[in-house]
């Protein structure tokens, strides 16, 4: 893992792939996270409605944000080891919210859930994300 940067900046500011996808952080800590993303064509399928990878890659982001944030002090990083999304309603526009909690954060590895819900509040998805706790080049 050369050339990873710890810094606060590179834990919070989405790489290329998560920006494309739209997930915007807006507020991390080690323990949760919230963000959003502003829904349109881009993240349609052919048929019309929101692409499940779309929220699959929020909520893997949102807990890798907040679980790396729980452990940069420690000159540590999280790598997702799971990621089970579960799709629940679908919409073709709008803004969703992103919100991760940590369920269980442990000397190596973290468990976080992950909710994504419409601007009405009704869940979209929901997702549990298990990650490991990793040192850099260690």
């Amino acid at each position: 893992m050369t050339g990873l940067h710890l810094d606060a900046g590179s834990l919070t500011e989405p790489g290329a792939f998560v920006r494309e996808a739209g997930f915007q952080p807006t507020e991390v800590s080690g323990t949760a996270v919230r963000g959003h993303i502003d829904i349109d064509e881009r993240h349609h399928t052919p048929w019309g409605i929101v692409h499940g990878g779309v929220y699959a890659t929020a909520i893997e982001s949102a807990a890798s944000i907040g679980a790396s944030t729980a452990v940069r002090d420690q000159g540590q990083v999280a790598v997702g080891l799971t990621n089970t999304t579960h799709f629940l309603r679908s919409i073709t526009h709008g803004r969703v919210t992103v919100d991760a909690e940590a369920l269980n954060q442990g000397r190596s590895q973290q468990l976080w859930k992950v909710d994504v819900r419409d601007e009405r509040g009704r869940l979209l998805a929901h997702g549990e994300v298990r990650l490991q706790n990793l040192t850099p080049g260690g």
